[in-house]
């Protein structure tokens, strides 16, 4: 068994460099830490995510369906003023919804596309993050 301590990044596959480096580091707000002809390495707070050019770009979704997506999260006070920055600026909203508690991760849930179709999620939780990801974890059978 290998023993992590952590994650350091996700990729996220491009097809426009500059597009994307404009969407996630200028719209949305991450962090610019650098970039090299192929990729722009983001962060979010002590999260990183690196944006790659991709040849043969992959959506792993069905049409409409959000299921495999990156989820960020933010504070309740920060959610409502997103979303509709978000709309604001022409970001397509595929899916809002509000989960309890009971829910691995509950709370206010929006998901919307990059421009390459990603899909993205913003997450206000019911409870802190970490509440939400230690409920989530305890009901996973050992």
């Amino acid at each position: 068994m290998i023993k992590t301590k952590g994650m350091v990044h996700f990729t996220i596959s491009v097809t426009n460099l500059p597009r994307a480096k404009a969407f996630y580091c200028d719209l949305l707000g991450f962090d610019f830490i650098r970039e090299s002809p192929r990729m722009v390495f983001c962060r979010s707070e002590n999260d990183y995510f690196v944006l790659t050019v991709s040849q043969t770009p992959i959506n792993p979704n069905a049409e409409g369906a959000v299921s495999i997506h990156h989820a960020f999260y933010v504070e309740p006070d920060e959610f409502d003023r997103a979303v509709q920055y978000l709309k604001d600026n022409g970001v397509t909203i595929a899916k809002e919804e509000t989960r309890g508690a009971e829910a691995a991760f509950g709370g206010r849930h929006c998901y919307f596309y990059d421009p390459d179709g990603n899909v993205l999620e913003l997450l206000d939780p019911v409870c802190g993050i970490a509440e939400s990801k230690a409920g989530f974890y305890a009901k996973i059978p050992a």
